[in-house]
C-alpha cells in the first residue's frame, strides 16, 4: 500500500515488505507502523502462506531481511528440490529462486543432485504420484519377475528391480529396458529339411528358456527370441541332414538331446539358459506317408503271417507227441475212442452196431 503519511498496524499472522523510492529497506514485524514519506510502500504479506510470492523476491531474499522466518531455496540449473510442509508433499522444484515462511508450518526443503539422473526416494511414489511432477520426473514401473537395465546417454548404469523408478528430465538421456527373467518357451516352426537318404520333411522342435544375464541378452544381440529361434533352426537343420529317415523316426529323443546340448552351448553366449528342448512333430510329405502306411501294413501283415505259422507248427507238433503217446498205447487208445463216442452221445442219440471184428471187438474187450 501506498501512504504520504500514516499509522497501520501489521497483524501476528502478517508481515510488511517495506520500499522506499522502489528499493526494499526491510521486513516489518507485527505491530504499528508509521510511513513518513510519500516514496514509502509498503506491501503486506501472510505468513500463513507458504510461498512467499514477490516480483522484487531475489532482492528481498539477498538483503537476509526474512531472517529465520522463512527458508530460501535457490537452486542451480542442476538441481532439484522436494518440498514437505507440516509433513505432507507440497511440491517439486525446478531451478530458480524460491522463499517459504515457517512461522506457521513446518517446512523441510531436500535438495538434489539431477545430474545423477536416477532419483530415489523412500516416498517415491507418494512423489512420482504428485500432480505437477510430470515435467520435472520420468517414472517407469517394473514388473514382478522382470528386471530394468537402466542406460544414462547410451552407458548401462544399473539394474533395476522390481518396482518403481524415478529420473529426472532435462539432464542426460535415459532409458529402461525391461527384461523378462521368467521361463519362457519358442515354437520352432516346421522348416522343410533333407535328411541323408534324401527325403523331404518338416521337423517342428519346442525349447524352454529363460534369460540368465540381462545385460548380455540385451547388448550382445538385437533380439534375444529371435537369435534363440535362428540357433535352434540352423541346429536342428544340421542334425537332421546327417541322420536317414528310419534312424530320425527310430530315436527322436536322441536327437533331441543332442540338439538340446548344441542349442544350449551356442546361446549361452547371448545370456539365456535353455530349460528344456525336444522335437515335437516330424511331418511326412503326402506320398511319403502313404510309402510309409504300406510298409508299416505290409510288415504287420507279415508278422500276423509268422504268428498264426507258428501256432499252426505248435498245434501239429502237440497232435504228433499224441500220436505217438496212443500208438504205444492201445488201452489208453480204445479209452479215447470211447470218450468220443460219449461225446457223441452227448449230442445226438447213438446206435451201436455191434459186429464180429472191428470196433465191437474192441468195445467188447474192453468190456
Amino acid at each position: 500500500m501506498w501512504a504520504l503519511f500514516g499509522r497501520f498496524k501489521v497483524r501476528e499472522h502478517e508481515r510488511g515488505l517495506l520500499f522506499r523510492d522502489r528499493v526494499f529497506q526491510r521486513v516489518l514485524r507485527p505491530g504499528r507502523h508509521f510511513l513518513w514519506s510519500v516514496l514509502a510502500r509498503v506491501d503486506v504479506v501472510s505468513v500463513r502462506q507458504v510461498w512467499l510470492d514477490h516480483k522484487e523476491l531475489d532482492v528481498i531474499v539477498k538483503s537476509g531481511a526474512l531472517g529465520d522466518e522463512a527458508r530460501v531455496v535457490d537452486l542451480k540449473d542442476h538441481e532439484r528440490a522436494v518440498v514437505w510442509v507440516d509433513g505432507r508433499l507440497e511440491a517439486v522444484l525446478k531451478p530458480g529462486l524460491y522463499a517459504l515462511w515457517t512461522v506457521f508450518h513446518d517446512v523441510r526443503v531436500e535438495v538434489f543432485d539431477a545430474r545423477a539422473v536416477r532419483f530415489e526416494h523412500p516416498d517415491l511414489a507418494v512423489i512420482a504420484a504428485m500432480k505437477g511432477t510430470a515435467p520435472l520426473l520420468e517414472a517407469v514401473t517394473v514388473d514382478s519377475g522382470h528386471v530394468g537395465l537402466f542406460f544414462k546417454d547410451g552407458r548401462y548404469e544399473a539394474t533395476l528391480a522390481p518396482g518403481t523408478h524415478a529420473f529426472w528430465k532435462g539432464m542426460a538421456k535415459a532409458r529402461v529396458l525391461d527384461v523378462d527373467l521368467r521361463e519362457q518357451v519358442v515354437d520352432v516352426a516346421g522348416q522343410e529339411i533333407m535328411t541323408a537318404d534324401k527325403v523331404t520333411l518338416r521337423v517342428n522342435a519346442v525349447v524352454a528358456f529363460k534369460v540368465a544375464d540381462p545385460l548380455k541378452a540385451v547388448s550382445t544381440v538385437e533380439d534375444h527370441r529371435q537369435a534363440l529361434y535362428r540357433e535352434a533352426q540352423l541346429a536342428l537343420r544340421a542334425l537332421v541332414g546327417t541322420r536317414e529317415l528310419d534312424a530320425l523316426l527310430a530315436d527322436k529323443d536322441a536327437v533331441g538331446r543332442e540338439l538340446d546340448g548344441v542349442v544350449r552351448a551356442r546361446v549361452a553366449g547371448f545370456g539365456l539358459e535353455v530349460v528344456a528342448l525336444g522335437i515335437r512333430d516330424v511331418i511326412l510329405p503326402g506320398e511319403m506317408k502313404d510309402l510309409m502306411n504300406k510298409v508299416t501294413e505290409a510288415r504287420k501283415a507279415a508278422e500276423a503271417a509268422l504268428i498264426t505259422r507258428r501256432e499252426e507248427t505248435a498245434a501239429m507238433r502237440s497232435q504228433a507227441n499224441t500220436a505217438r503217446i496212443l500208438e504205444s498205447s492201445p488201452t489208453l487208445m480204445r479209452l479215447r475212442e470211447l470218450e468220443v463216442l460219449e461225446k457223441v452221445s452227448e449230442k445226438a442219440n447213438l446206435t451201436v452196431v455191434l459186429g464180429e471184428k472191428g470196433l465191437a471187438d474192441r468195445v467188447v474187450k474192453l468190456l
